[in-house]
């Protein structure tokens, strides 16, 4: 990429000119012809130099024959060719031919001497004779009459760069090839009413793209887990062009104060920003081309997972670990793009949008570093779906007979159909936008050229050309485009189960904690076996006898026969759940009680068989630890006594 950008950027033809006015005469600046009868002249020359500046540059080269005064003419003559004499507005005086070979005889020794060429535009024999005086003298120079709107030479010399689009040297701007030259911050294409109504309207397009993209990545924070690959992409997507919106909005604030730049002398306009010269203009460029270019190559990553769950038929597991290579793509490659822009110096200020971006009045950067990025975007992300959809209509065939499966992944298939028509649309428009403005680029800008030569004093061009402007229309659909691409994220989250768990959300409810909601059901079957078991009432001997082993379940239950103790384990699997199955579902017990009364004997037998003679020295101590454990379940509350009660009679039940 970086390889065809050098190669695509040609070198620019034209020098930089520092000052010129109008077509009409300007005191002489060039400091070799200020000693000259004359202090007036005119530009263009016969050597077709528009500028001072250039002229001057050009001739200092012949200078050294001046010096060394090889001709007496050949200050005048110099003077005459480059810095000619103007009189009366129009009229200028040229030197003659006569004068020219003098000066050509006397010194073209030392022009040997000094490898010194004489220009082509001044050989002798291109100039008119000189004019012989009433009193029988040459005159040097010939009267010319210039029209104002004529020119020197027969062909059209460009766009030079007038005296109020002029920036301080060494920045590194162009506009229209010319160098140190920056494009009036007024919209060049657009009248200012219309300019003012596309600010309002990216302002308030701003707005609706930032609250949707919000919406998308709120509804995700409310319930992670609910947006998994591969449809996590989305939200990733749509966190790029919340920031996307946000800067277009933070240059709606702005104005043209982060894109433009103030007039550094009386005379100048506000121009646009050039180059990575404004700290506030560089940020939003970054932050506008790096989300904008990251948003697209998310939703590549979107249609390649979608690709694997339908066509490879990857789980969501298989394709999640994959997300590191997902990142390091997704924000990797524009990062890379978003450095080289800023190395080579092409952040342009947008004079509509109040942003910078790139492409803006540079044709290469836009095809290189706008166009090819989206075209590529738009062909990958297009076969990738079409190729999922086609393997879920594979699918859908196969399981034609599964009329409830089926129905679910028509509607899936639909709803991948419109969120990517929703996408794939206004980026298309976009794409759509930019070739147009590519391909009649040119032509605005000479008609541009062709309607303010005049008021800038450049030099308009010689053919009659036909004015071509951009509509507003078709800036408006590009911003639009631009935005509304984060607002199809919103149809993807759009559900019953995103308004429920808004509405959740809104209300500041909680999910239950599930160890009070284990506690509730122990406590609703405690009152279950109180109602409905006859056993509930057993002799108080066998109670208190039973006491101990009671604490020891309601331990592992999560709770406690006297005291309340918080407990954080899992109740997944836990007794409470056995418990409640055996209840609800008591098979076994029923159809063969003798066989689970054995069973029930043979484990407690096992239970209580003693494996050492420490056994025996403890029973004293669990009979007091039984009998205080006896007394101070009569000191608990009601609600307490209720629960040890049919916990003791729950665990009687399945004890025989």
């Amino acid at each position: 990429m970086k390889f065809l950008l050098f190669f695509s950027i040609g070198f620019f033809m034209l020098d930089s000119c520092m000052s010129h006015t109008l077509f009409t005469c300007e005191p002489v600046h060039v400091q070799w012809c200020h000693g000259m009868p004359y202090n007036s002249t005119f530009f263009p020359n016969i050597l077709e130099h528009y500028d001072q500046d250039i002229a001057a540059e050009k001739m200092k080269h012949f200078m050294p024959l001046a010096s060394l005064r090889c001709s007496p003419d050949v200050h005048l003559f110099l003077c005459q060719a480059f810095v000619p004499e103007c009189r009366k507005h129009t009229h200028v005086l040229r030197p003659c031919r006569e004068l020219c070979e003098r000066v050509l005889s006397d010194c073209s020794r030392d022009m040997v001497t000094f490898g010194i060429s004489w220009p082509s535009e001044l050989q002798c024999d291109r100039l008119e004779s000189c004019h012989v005086s009433p009193d029988g003298s040459v005159v040097s120079a010939v009267e010319v009459t210039t029209p104002r709107s004529s020119l020197s030479s027969g062909r059209d010399l460009g766009f030079w760069c007038p005296l109020q689009l002029k920036t301080h040297p060494g920045q590194g701007g162009s506009f229209l090839g010319a160098q140190d030259c920056a494009p009036p911050c007024d919209y060049m294409y657009l009248k200012p009413q219309e300019v003012q109504f596309a600010k309002t309207f990216i302002g308030v397009c701003s707005i609706v793209c930032l609250c949707a993209t919000l919406f998308t990545f709120l509804t995700f924070l409310i319930d992670v887990k609910r947006f998994r690959y591969p449809e996590r992409p989305i939200i990733f997507y749509s966190v790029c062009y919340s920031f996307v919106s946000m800067v277009y909005f933070v240059g709606f604030l702005l104005g043209k104060e982060a894109a433009c730049n103030e007039p550094s002398l009386p005379g100048r306009v506000w121009t646009v920003v050039l180059g990575a010269q404004s700290r506030v203009c560089s940020l939003l460029f970054m932050l506008l081309y790096f989300f904008s270019t990251a948003g697209m190559v998310w939703w590549v990553v979107l249609t390649i997972t979608w690709f694997l769950a339908a066509g490879p038929k990857w789980s969501c597991e298989a394709i999640e670990k994959k997300a590191v290579w997902f990142h390091t793509v997704s924000w990797g490659l524009p990062g890379v793009l978003t450095v080289v822009l800023l190395v080579l110096n092409k952040v342009e200020g947008d004079g509509i949008s109040g942003v910078c971006f790139v492409g803006l009045y540079d044709l290469t950067v836009l095809r290189w570093f706008v166009v090819a990025p989206l075209a590529i975007a738009v062909l990958v992300g297009l076969s990738l779906l079409l190729a999922g959809i086609m393997s879920l209509n594979r699918v859908r065939q196969v399981i034609q007979h599964d009329e409830q499966n089926q129905e679910k992944l028509k509607k899936f298939m639909i709803r991948i159909g419109v969120f990517s028509g929703l996408y794939l649309l206004p980026l298309l428009v976009l794409l759509g936008c930019y070739l147009y403005e590519q391909a009649h680029r040119s032509r605005w800008e000479n008609s541009w050229i062709s309607q303010h030569c005049q008021e800038y004093s450049i030099p308009c061009s010689r053919r009659s050309i036909d004015v071509e402007q951009p509509e507003l229309t078709l800036f408006l659909i590009k911003y639009l485009m631009t935005l509304v691409v984060g607002i199809s994220a919103v149809f993807w989250v759009s559900s019953k189960k995103t308004c429920s768990e808004w509405a959740s959300f809104l209300k500041r409810t909680r999910k239950k904690d599930p160890i009070s909601e284990s506690r509730r059901v122990l406590q609703e079957s405690c009152e279950f076996f109180l109602k409905h078991n006859s056993r509930v009432q057993h002799k108080s001997k066998h109670y208190k006898s039973s006491s101990h082993k009671l604490k020891v379940v309601s331990k592992s239950m999560g709770t406690s026969t006297g005291m309340h103790t918080p407990v954080t384990s899992n109740h997944s699997n836990t007794p409470v759940s056995t418990a409640i199955r055996n209840h609800y579902i008591p098979s076994q017990s029923i159809s063969d009680p003798h066989r689970s009364s054995e069973t029930s004997v043979q484990e407690h037998t096992e239970r209580i068989r003693p494996t050492a003679p420490a056994e025996r020295r403890s029973k004293a101590d669990s009979s007091s630890r039984i009998s205080s454990h006896a007394e101070s379940s009569h000191r608990l509350t009601p609600k307490d006594d209720l629960l040890e009660a049919d916990q003791s009679s729950a665990h009687c039940t399945n004890a025989q």
